[in-house]
């Protein structure tokens, strides 16, 4: 096979191998156990064509090239497949001494859980404002936020295992 060719190929395969192991990383740390073994038997799959093709020949620079760019570029690809998907929960923590109350019946208003409790911050009282959203809809919840209330804090974490209580699908 033509080096740059090879190169391209080992490219192409490395670029497949590590979005598929970036998202597989992401759905195991989310508990999606099946399609992590899914992933990984296709992943494991690519990675041995693509490590044949580095060693089947003399070493040349454009297989290394390939290989070492495909890595990188691949570990991109996957972090950008995995925002798109959005798959998983988002927990929004507001703290607002302006507008709390506010923030919280706008999201409720939006079809949103929220919980709001008044708390002492180191300038006076303060409303905190808890809400668990599906992360495709994090955007438009931290949207109403801004709206609202501009100068709030809020604080975005990856929520895990919901169980009980009220929450829009």
């Amino acid at each position: 096979m033509d080096p740059i060719l090879g190169g391209l190929f080992v490219f192409a395969m490395r670029l497949t191998d590590m979005s598929l192991d970036t998202l597989r990383l992401l759905f195991m740390m989310r508990g999606r156990k099946l399609l992590s073994g899914l992933i990984g038997a296709i992943q494991a799959t690519v990675f041995i064509l693509a490590v044949s093709a580095v060693l089947s020949g003399p070493l040349n620079v454009f297989s290394v090239i390939g290989y070492a760019c495909g890595f990188g570029a691949g570990v991109i690809l996957g972090m950008f497949a995995e925002e798109r998907l959005a798959i998983g929960y988002s927990y929004l923590r507001v703290y607002s001494s302006a507008a709390g109350h506010a923030i919280a019946e706008a999201l409720r208003q939006g079809g949103h859980a929220v919980t709001e409790f008044t708390a002492r911050g180191k300038d006076g009282n303060l409303t905190v404002v808890n809400c668990v959203v599906a992360r495709r809809n994090a955007q438009s919840a931290r949207a109403i936020i801004d709206r609202i209330d501009a100068n709030a804090f809020v604080t975005i974490d990856e929520a895990h295992a919901l169980q009980r209580g009220y929450f829009r699908h």
